[in-house]
């Protein structure tokens, strides 16, 4: 079985409910909220900071991935900002976990940090913005902002921060194994076919 499945997903398309489902249909540990609370015993940062800046970034530059997988990144961590030295701390929980066993890690650059292993199944959910925006306000309600700006903002933010620590673009087909398109499949066929395609390696 392919151990290790990361989700990457556009702002409103499901992916954290087809992650969890995954998970629960395979009966492995799902890491979304629970991977902030873990970044956050490590790093000392709060959890609500994790959570908005933990996926946000300002510019593009791969060079901290390569100091965040350096044989020693924590001698580097004082001139780093506290973005930065997030990055590092979440990037040591991310390939932690994935050491210590089967499990489904949600977004979080995840994919790019464990590209090099084998044993890992990428995907990424999408769906168009219709299905999207009715998605987010039937489950997060109305705002004064326009379903559609919450979404191409949140989207955005995801693209630069993705660019920033990898230097590839988020959503592009290329950089996963597996891509779908929730709006169109559904979300429990989602995540049937991510668990047809993690088992196909047992």
């Amino acid at each position: 079985m392919k151990k290790i499945i990361t989700i990457s997903r556009a702002f409103g398309s499901g992916g954290h409910t087809i992650g969890r489902e995954v998970a629960k249909r395979l009966n492995i540990p799902c890491y979304d909220k629970e991977l902030v609370d873990k970044v956050a015993e490590e790093s000392g940062f709060h959890a609500d900071f994790i959570e908005e800046a933990g996926e946000y970034a300002p510019v593009t530059n791969s060079f901290l991935f390569n100091i965040a997988v350096s044989p020693n990144p924590m001698a580097m961590m004082n001139t780093m900002s506290m973005a930065d030295q997030l990055f590092v701390c979440q990037t040591n929980v991310i390939r932690r976990l994935a050491d210590e066993g089967p499990c489904v890690i949600i977004g979080r650059c995840a994919d790019y940090i464990l590209k090099d292993r084998e044993d890992c199944l990428h995907v990424f959910i999408h769906a168009d913005m219709a299905h999207r925006a009715e998605r987010i306000v039937r489950l997060y309600g109305e705002t004064r902002q326009s379903p559609e700006k919450r979404l191409t903002d949140k989207d955005n933010k995801r693209r630069v921060y993705y660019k920033h620590y990898t230097n590839r673009n988020w959503g592009e087909a290329q950089n996963y194994h597996v891509c779908l398109n929730s709006g169109l499949v559904g979300v429990e066929k989602c995540a049937d076919i991510i668990v047809d395609i993690a088992k196909m390696y047992e």
